[in-house]
């Protein structure tokens, strides 16, 4: 195997991996082919609900209801029962002692209709928060302990007589919707039904390149599907591809979702005036005289594994690591059982860090003998370099052969590095989107100051000195490693300190501090390994 082109291949991949989410948006989602009749719906609900729903006039007045709990304070609407506001109790927007709560719905959305209800017959679409005659019993409230309360909020739309029962907890950021409609008239109507959320965003504003706000569907089928282009969004709007077991706007921490009972539920979503619309649309007929129930649930509340593990409709998909999932969730656990213990998210990224350090320590033991192999036989590589520079192929041949008699692998001090990098990733994805690490504190101030430093490991380093340091300890790894006296190669790597460096100074902390301490152990265990052999030699 050619050890620079495994090299330049391995570099190459490390930068693509790591900065192409700084560089460009994300990728536009693939369309997928799909029956002919559910297409048609698919089709139908991406053009009409999200767009109604977005271009939809304020509600007609009601008056407020607010409920508290010591995990949220609600305000609703009675005019059809829209939300106006869920502000988390227990969350900030930034790390300053009198920085505002966090407001899943937002004030640009305020009057957006979140939490409408849309019916859409054949050919036609009301927005109930929009007909007149509402009216509910429902007073302002303080929920604790596990105490529950039942808002009932009743009105007509589209020739139906509709009675909505939102229960909210005061120990869940769940809000359940059993939904009446009772057809008076004479004739059917049939269609489909579409509940509403709205969002301003659910990411800090000129902060979230590595934490976008976007809009995801749970499928039926299994999968995981997200929109983050906001451009996309603005211009075309986003489809399910096929039938979901909800559809919301998320963040890496936060999550506004709605997941109806129904197995045929199309999901859709749009961007329009920075406020994030999404609907799930569920087909319904009712007959003259008939009532009809209809189930829905919607979840306002941080994206964390253990809530969104007991909520229904398999919402635990909304945290998705992609390819690393398998190896991101574990780690978690380890990382949050090192937490239980010091109390600390930096030193048990630390902890981490060094574990996985331990676990692959025969792998790099085997990765640095092999490159020191290597440093031993380079003075006779450059040799044969200068012997046949005009002749490539007896070079290589002559190189080949003194490996062989050497029993030497050229690629045996990177392939335990292949090995390694799944692991790498995971955990970078993991610590990218763990809502433990948001607001997580690591040293507060900067040693002997009072300017406020790690205080956030979501955030970027303020003043860029762990990155930097981290960009030097890299540096300092590719003056120990061996290059095999080839130019290009030896320049590929030296420039990638400084490719890593400018992609880690914007990253959040707890990442950095991961691969800072993880090179350090590295130069470590190198320094240790050739220390041995040179005694030994």
């Amino acid at each position: 195997m050619d050890t620079k082109r495994l090299i330049a291949a391995l570099a190459l991949s490390l930068v693509v991996l790591f900065g192409w989410t700084y560089l460009f948006p994300g990728p536009k989602p693939a369309p997928t082919a799909a029956q002919p009749a559910a297409k048609t719906e698919q089709q139908s609900a991406a053009s009409v609900a999200p767009a109604t729903a977005a271009s939809a006039s304020a509600a007609m007045p009601g008056h407020a209801v607010t409920i508290s709990t010591p995990l949220f304070n609600a305000r609703f609407n009675t005019q059809g029962g829209v939300l106006e506001s869920f502000v988390l109790q227990n969350f900030h927007e930034t790390i300053e002692p009198d920085s505002e709560k966090i407001d899943v719905i937002g004030q640009s959305a305020r009057d957006k209709a979140a939490l409408g209800l849309m019916i859409l017959p054949e050919g036609a679409e009301v927005h109930s928060w929009n007909t007149p005659g509402w009216t509910s019993d429902a007073a302002d409230a303080t929920l604790t302990g596990n105490e529950k309360k039942t808002l009932v909020f009743t009105g007509e739309a589209a020739g139906l007589k509709i009675v909505r029962r939102l229960t909210v907890s005061a120990d869940s950021y769940l809000v359940t919707e059993e939904t009446t409609f009772t057809n008076e008239g004479a004739t059917p109507v049939s269609g489909r039904v579409a509940y509403n959320i709205a969002s301003s965003g659910l990411s800090p504003k000129g902060e979230d390149k590595y934490n976008p706000t976007r809009v995801a569907f749970g499928r039926v089928k299994g999968g995981f599907e997200d929109h983050t282009n906001h451009s996309d969004l603005e211009k075309k709007g986003a489809a399910s591809e096929g039938m979901v077991n909800w559809a919301a706007v998320e963040s890496n921490y936060f999550l506004f979702a709605v997941m109806p009972e129904s197995t045929s539920t199309l999901g859709t979503g749009l961007l329009k005036d920075g406020v994030f619309h999404v609907a799930a649309s569920i087909p319904a007929t009712f007959e003259p005289g008939q009532a009809k129930t209809l189930k829905t649930s919607y979840f306002m509340g941080p994206a964390d594994r253990a809530i969104l593990a007991n909520m229904p409709n398999k919402l635990s998909q909304a945290v998705d690591f992609g390819w690393f999932h398998l190896i991101a969730v574990p780690m978690l656990s380890v990382l949050n059982w090192f937490y239980a213990y010091v109390h600390n998210y930096g030193v048990a990224i630390i902890l981490l860090t060094m574990l996985i350090k331990l676990i692959f320590w025969p792998l790099s033991h085997k990765s640095y003998k092999s490159m020191d192999q290597m440093k031993r036989i380079q003075p006779m590589i450059q040799k044969l370099r200068e012997k046949h520079a005009d002749d490539k192929e007896t070079m290589n041949k002559e190189i080949m052969a003194l490996y062989k008699t050497y029993k030497v692998n050229p690629a045996g001090g990177c392939l335990p590095m292949v090995v390694q990098i799944p692991v790498f990733f995971g955990l970078y994805k993991a610590l990218l989107g763990s809502i433990e690490l948001r607001h997580a504190t690591f040293i507060t101030h900067l040693p002997f100051t009072h300017f406020i430093w790690l205080a956030d490991l979501s955030a970027k380093d303020p003043y860029y000195i762990t990155p930097l340091i981290m960009g030097a300890t890299m540096f300092v790894q590719q003056k120990m490693t061996p290059t095999g006296g080839d130019p290009t190669q030896a320049k590929i790597m030296l420039l990638m300190p400084v490719v890593f460096t400018f992609l880690f100074l914007h990253f959040p902390a707890g990442l950095v501090v991961y691969w800072l301490v993880n090179n350090v152990l590295s130069i470590t265990q190198q320094w240790w390994m050739m220390r041995g052999n040179r005694k030994a030699a």
